[in-house]
């Protein structure tokens, strides 16, 4: 089982991923309405699942960011992979928030990232990838040359490969929502009538918003 198919599982199998219907919507904080939702966060509470990720976080960055030289995971979600990963790599690590702190040092960068270091950001998933750019941009303006970033989970909407692109901003993920739904059906996890609503909506992840 390759890696894509292999970290979806764990999260299907953990519960990470939950699924409701139209009547019972998840509202995202981008204000999206949707009929699932995968907490990455739960990874965290089983040790087999997060070794999985870090592991694959690692090779991944052998591959195609060889030239790493600091990780820096978003608040909060992103922070532990990153740490994690950083351990395996031998690299440093920081962490960005959403906002610059308003008190102390007023940082929203934390810990230690050089001007002109390359810099390779984890996030826990990426949906329409504003708040992930925003850490990208934050990055930038500190001087930090950002590889690209890598997540878990990724819902692969076009809107994301659209704003990551304008932004000529490069992405990975270990697995996606097109590989997790295939092989939800296939280990009896959704009824027909579920796997229909879903390729629905991740054709137009705005279709319920817009009722």
């Amino acid at each position: 089982m390759n890696t894509g198919k292999r970290i979806a599982k764990m999260l299907l199998e953990i519960q990470a991923v939950a699924l409701r219907d139209t009547q019972n919507l998840f509202t995202w904080a981008s204000g999206i309405q949707s009929p699932i939702y995968c907490d990455n966060r739960l990874t965290m509470a089983y040790p087999q699942v997060r070794e999985a990720i870090a592991e694959g976080f690692a090779a991944l960055i052998r591959e195609k960011y060889p030239e790493a030289e600091v990780l820096v995971g978003t608040a909060t979600a992103g922070i532990p992979h990153a740490a994690w990963t950083a351990q395996k790599l031998d690299l440093p690590m920081a962490y960005v928030r959403s906002n610059a702190k308003v008190h102390g040092r007023g940082n929203q960068i934390e810990g230690k990232v050089q001007q002109g270091q390359k810099v390779v950001v984890i996030e826990d998933l990426l949906s329409t990838g504003g708040s992930s750019l925003k850490a990208v941009k934050a990055l930038q303006e500190a001087g930090a040359d950002v590889l690209g970033v890598v997540a878990i989970f990724s819902y692969g909407f076009d809107q994301l490969d659209q704003l990551f692109s304008s932004e000529g901003v490069v992405y990975h993920t270990l697995t996606s929502y097109q590989i997790l739904l295939p092989l939800a059906k296939e280990i009896g996890l959704l009824e027909e009538k579920e796997i229909s609503l879903l390729e629905q909506w991740s054709k137009n992840p705005y279709i319920f918003t817009e009722k």
